[in-house]
């Protein structure tokens, strides 16, 4: 009985602190829906981008230093990123009218002499951390919005390709976060791999063959190298 009454009581916190926290969805996951308002109007995700690819750039307050820098540069990028059937939404933890304020002081700024720029990109808010919860970014340890401070990239059918996740002192590299998305959209139709520090343009690499015979039969192929048996690069 008393046996019982424990295991009773950890599944009951196992679902407090799943309610409270949420749970981070994972690689391959349909992203969570979540209606909100935002900077460009009322918002339904992913259901408006629809057939695009889509980035969640998240942020724990509004007038944050390092947050500041990130969304700066996330604009001076935002042309390319559309270039690329790409959304970028961005997420803070602020109300609307933050938002909008944040919004005029950042496109006062002239930064790394590169002029100024205009943020068209909806920001969206979430008070009552209702997003942040449905995407598991608020961390029982901290218990904060510190922590939301997340990147999820999302393909066209909806589902999370890719999730990065940073600390609150260090800053986000936009550029690395545009070259993961045009190599997921490389490999998305087409059956390939991209090795580390892949650029748009550099060879893909095949799946390893999953014997040595297998590999043996790659030789017959056209435009094909290899570096070892289980390691094939399309010319």
């Amino acid at each position: 009985m008393i046996a019982m009454k424990t295991i009773f009581i950890l599944i009951l916190s196992v679902f407090i602190v799943s309610a409270a926290y949420g749970q981070m969805p994972l690689l391959g996951d349909k992203a969570p829906k979540f209606e909100a308002k935002s900077t460009t109007g009322e918002l339904k995700f992913p259901g408006d981008f629809y057939g695009k690819w889509k980035i969640l750039f998240s942020h724990p307050a509004d007038f944050t230093p390092v947050c500041t820098t990130e969304i700066i540069e996330l604009s001076f990028l935002e042309d390319e990123f559309k270039s690329h059937n790409t959304a970028l939404v961005v997420l803070s933890t602020d109300g609307l009218n933050s938002h909008m304020e944040w919004i005029k002081s950042m496109e006062s700024i002239s930064y790394k002499d590169k002029g100024k720029v205009q943020i068209n990109f909806p920001i969206v808010a979430d008070v009552g951390l209702d997003i942040s919860r449905k995407y598991g970014m608020i961390h029982p340890n901290n218990n904060s919005t510190k922590d939301v401070r997340a990147v999820f990239i999302i393909d066209p059918d909806d589902k999370i390709a890719t999730i990065f996740y940073y600390p609150d002192n260090v800053g986000r590299n936009i550029d690395e976060i545009l070259r993961t998305l045009i190599a997921l959209q490389e490999v998305y139709v087409k059956d390939r791999l991209t090795p580390a520090n892949w650029e748009k343009g550099d060879k893909l690499l095949f799946h390893s063959p999953a014997s040595k015979a297998e590999a043996k039969k790659m030789e017959s192929k056209k435009n094909v190298s290899s570096l070892t048996w289980y390691l094939w690069y399309e010319d």
